[in-house]
């Protein structure tokens, strides 16, 4: 299984960061601890939500927006 994080931005397009893009994980958890990580620079880079992905297949939405 690949886990990967697809990057939107406010109007719904799909970006592709500096950071992160690309990057796949071997696990649901290395996945969310990255996103824990790195998610301040990637709001930076205009992402505003994310989508975790599972062989391709979403698993869940989230929003980069505090609060």
């Amino acid at each position: 299984m690949a886990w990967t994080w697809q990057y939107l931005g406010a109007d719904g397009a799909q970006l592709s960061p500096a950071t992160g893009a690309g990057e796949e994980f071997s696990s649901q958890g290395d996945a969310e601890s990255w996103i824990g990580e790195e998610w301040k620079g990637l709001k930076a880079d205009g992402v505003d939500r994310v989508v975790l992905l599972d062989d391709g297949a979403q698993v869940y939405e989230m929003s980069l927006q505090e609060g």
